[in-house]
């Protein structure tokens, strides 16, 4: 086997790892990015793009806001918009019980202080979207979200990642790591790479690759299901929700209809497949046309499935490995990841660079997820 050395190795191609590599290569670490397929292959290429703050769960709000600001200046960050459109993000109420349930979310925001938020009644809501069924009552919206193109999201961050001096090698699993002396030895594609760090960025293989360097952190899998149906006249800009049903309803710059909202297909994570589920995307189609009667009729060209990781609480793991010096964990995004992708790289290049971070990450750390022996350091 050949020797390579270098500052950081990030197994994992995804937006997060890649976001990762551009950070750390403009603090100026030598990187390596390790790839079992191809760059975006599973989850980072099957997402729908959300760029969400709206309905967040408290764990990771502070952190998910940050980002925000970061997608309305990604230009700065990346050289490219990556297809981001900020034309808000809606949660319907179809009923009394799920517009108490709205106001009661929005209100307990307000008296903490976050103001992302706000509540709209039905006329101001029908002025964001005209064709919604006339049953709907309100909305909770988030006026600074929006949605993003996945494909030119990945283009350009790895675009950033090379020109920050990152090298990435696809088609490259990795097999076996271990620590010697001061560096992680790690064997990928017949090879062996070698540095004092690690960032494991590997998505829903995230656990596979903690396991390796001592850390049991449990990990379940998802796959999440989208369809897009044929072109359509524009008549919708943000990305709509339900309260209480399973929705992501957004029209691209094409015209075609993308919905989804955590509809859930088969995943096979040893034969990194997902499968469809028609009877499920059905319940999908049936809330798309509960609220919008005109697509009753629209034709469905195309449906996919992307695998994710799936933590038990929903709330990725980012930070510091509790076994393993020089590990650094970003896995486990539960579906909702997209949007923290450039605050998530900053973080682990605070983590490695300066050994610690401001951002917010205090709760989601892997010790939060271990069985208590595992959570305790290793001699």
């Amino acid at each position: 086997m050949s020797n390579r050395q270098c500052d950081v190795i990030i197994i994992g191609g995804g937006l997060h790892g890649l976001s990762a590599a551009m950070h750390l290569g403009r603090a100026g670490q030598r990187v390596t990015v390790l790839e079992r397929s191809w760059v975006g292959r599973h989850a980072s290429g099957a997402t729908a793009a959300g760029v969400r703050t709206l309905n967040r769960d408290r764990g990771e709000l502070d952190l998910s806001l940050e980002a925000i600001e970061m997608w309305h200046r990604l230009p700065e960050l990346v050289g490219d918009d990556c297809g981001f459109h900020p034309n808000g993000q809606i949660c319907v109420a179809e009923t009394p019980a799920a517009l108490q349930r709205l106001q009661a979310h929005v209100h307990a925001l307000r008296t903490d202080g976050y103001t992302h938020e706000e509540l709209i009644g039905s006329a101001e809501l029908r002025q964001w979207l005209p064709e919604l069924s006339p049953h709907c009552l309100g909305a909770s919206l988030a006026r600074r979200d929006g949605a993003a193109d996945p494909h030119q999201a990945l283009r350009a961050f790895r675009r950033a990642a090379e020109t920050a001096g990152a090298s990435i090698v696809e088609q490259c699993g990795v097999t076996f790591i271990e620590h010697h002396g001061d560096d992680w030895r790690v064997q990928a594609g017949g090879k062996e790479w070698r540095a004092p760090v690690l960032v494991n960025a590997a998505g829903a293989w995230g656990a596979r690759v903690a396991a390796m360097v001592g850390d049991e952190i449990p990990l379940a899998t998802k796959s999440s299901m989208m369809m897009v149906s044929e072109r359509l006249r524009p008549f919708i800009k943000p990305v709509v929700s339900i309260m209480g049903r399973s929705l992501s309803f957004k029209q691209s710059d094409q015209g075609t209809l993308v919905i989804g909202g955590g509809l859930q297909g088969v995943p096979d994570l040893d034969r990194e497949t997902s499968t469809a589920r028609m009877g499920v995307l059905a319940k999908g189609a049936r809330a798309a046309t509960d609220l919008f009667p005109l697509v009753r009729d629209v034709r469905i060209v195309r449906v996919w499935s992307g695998l994710e990781a799936k933590t038990e609480d929903m709330l990725p793991v980012i930070g510091t490995s509790p076994n393993a010096p020089g590990v650094f964990h970003a896995f486990g995004f539960s579906g909702h990841g997209f949007e923290l992708v450039p605050v998530v790289g900053a973080a682990l290049t605070d983590l490695v660079v300066r050994g610690t971070t401001t951002r917010a990450i205090g709760n989601l750390s892997a010790q939060r997820l271990m069985a208590p022996a595992a959570k305790e350091n290793r001699p």
